[in-house]
């Protein structure tokens, strides 16, 4: 006997969430009707209003509410230093684990083109004029290790060197506390190859 149209129809609906799958999403529906039936309001009446009041910010692409994001409406962060990210939960990663105080912009993404994801996709046209008009020094390029990563970041650099603008890049290699001999080979083989100097 088949579950009840509703009870499908919100099995389905979990099913959209990144690593939920059929098993998972019916676990999920279940708990919310048998256990939680007030938290699944909840969660809804959430969902809906941020479906439809967060949208992006107009300067680095961040989610926002508003136009412009706290952030880039802050007088307080340092105007001088731009940091490319590819989500917002990077954004989220870097401003609790460090002291980072300059701005962000969110590409939302990386170069793909198998997945025809290209430079006007990630908003690099809006990317190049903010460094164009001259207030950012430093451009730090945090996309992730990857394939796809490593190209958006070498298209960055092109972009702040055409703008006048001082690239860098977020380093990569074996992590605080690691031991050599538990390091995955290509982690490693990277790490070795971009080795810097001491100085003293």
């Amino acid at each position: 006997m088949s579950a009840s149209p509703l009870l499908s129809q919100l099995i389905e609906a979990l099913r959209c969430l990144p690593g939920v799958g059929q098993k998972s999403a019916q676990r999920m529906a279940y708990h919310l009707l048998e256990r939680d039936r007030e938290g699944g309001l909840r969660l809804s009446a959430a969902l809906a209003e941020a479906v439809e009041n967060v949208g992006h910010c107009d300067t680095c692409r961040d989610f926002s509410e508003t136009p412009v994001c706290a952030i880039c409406a802050s007088g307080s962060r340092e105007r001088g230093l731009l940091c490319a990210i590819e989500t917002p939960a990077d954004r989220l990663a870097i401003e609790a684990a460090t002291g980072y105080r300059g701005l962000y912009f969110v590409l939302q993404g990386r170069l793909s083109p198998l997945d025809g994801i290209g430079p006007r996709e990630l908003g690099l046209d809006r990317l190049a004029a903010r460094l164009a008009q001259g207030e950012v020094r430093e451009l730090i390029i945090a996309t992730n290790p990857t394939v796809e990563g490593e190209a958006t970041a070498h298209y960055l650099a092109q972009l702040a060197h055409q703008a006048g603008v001082s690239p860098s890049r977020l380093a990569h290699g074996v992590p605080l506390g690691g031991e050599l001999e538990f390091v995955d080979r290509g982690t490693l083989a990277h790490a070795f190859g971009s080795r810097t100097q001491i100085t003293s």
